[in-house]
């Protein structure tokens, strides 16, 4: 199987976040990995210039998707999955895990029959160790918990793209305060993902451009992250990343968008069904977050 994977990324700026269409150079099977559907809150408005862009580079380039991944249930944007599947076709896969995040805000949003919390709503669920093919690339599934209960890690050959679970050295970790989420957890998802090659490359979902860098950066490489990471570098023992991430969490507000991206994003990025006057509609619960 070929080893290196060609990655090109998509950085949606208003939400931070980094898309990656990945392909074997061989054959051109393609995967999509961490969508973005335009959001505007204040209007309540969807467009899909970002999905947009990717459908037209893929076609450009004559690829054929075969796979729309989710690292996890994210909570500061909607996924552009569906979107995307129709357009392009391919298979909207995401961690087992999502069955976990799917019990704990049904009941927040009274998600009602229609809803049924067991990853239904995606076409693949994927289990720690988990192996499937992109052409020739041979594509591993890493179950790394601890932002949430749903996140995974994809090793595409040479590439391991990780989500949320750490963002650029100079920024750290993620948080863990969220339904399911742990830090305890997150180191030890950390050190597993410190075991790959050090010449691994890593992909990540987000960049918010710490103190001191101009530009955005959503590429690293496991050998930089395990000597420079501010939050988890080696010497950093679990009890120390406990006690930063606990504490530092208690100071974190709620993502700007997580009340509409949770309930998008656990219906495998569809929206919820209309009501009787043909309206779509999203649910702001009180005092439930």
């Amino acid at each position: 199987m070929s080893r290196q994977a060609a990655v090109d990324t998509f950085f949606h700026e208003p939400t931070y976040t980094a898309t990656h269409v990945v392909w074997c150079p061989d054959t051109g099977k393609a995967a999509i990995i961490d969508s973005v559907r335009d959001f505007c809150h204040r209007s309540g408005r969807l467009t899909t210039e970002a999905a947009q862009e990717i459908a037209d580079f893929v076609r450009d380039r004559d690829l054929a998707v075969e796979r729309i991944l989710e690292t996890h249930a994210h909570a500061d944007h909607l996924s552009a999955a569906p979107w995307l599947k129709a357009a392009l076709g391919g298979r909207i896969g995401i961690g087992a895990g999502i069955v976990e995040v799917q019990r704990a805000f049904a009941d927040v949003f009274n998600s009602g029959p229609d809803f049924g919390p067991d990853g239904s709503q995606f076409d693949d669920l994927f289990g720690d160790g988990d192996r499937f093919a992109l052409g020739g690339l041979a594509v591993e599934v890493l179950h790394t918990p601890g932002h949430t209960p749903a996140c995974v890690s994809y090793v595409i050959g040479d590439a391991a793209f990780v989500g949320d679970t750490i963002f650029m050295p100079d920024y750290g970790s993620a948080r863990c305060d969220f339904p399911g989420g742990d830090a305890r957890t997150l180191y030890r998802s950390v050190q597993r993902l410190f075991a790959l090659p050090d010449d691994t490359r890593v992909f990540l979902c987000h960049d918010y451009k710490a103190p001191g860098r101009d530009a955005f950066a959503w590429q690293t490489t496991i050998g930089e992250q395990r000597r420079r990471n501010i939050h988890i570098h080696e010497g950093i023992d679990e009890a120390g990343f406990v006690a930063m991430r606990t504490g530092r969490d208690r100071t974190l507000d709620m993502p700007l968008l997580i009340i509409p991206s949770i309930q998008v994003n656990m219906r495998a990025g569809h929206m919820p069904p209309a009501e009787d006057n043909g309206a779509v509609y999203l649910k702001v619960p009180l005092n439930r977050l």
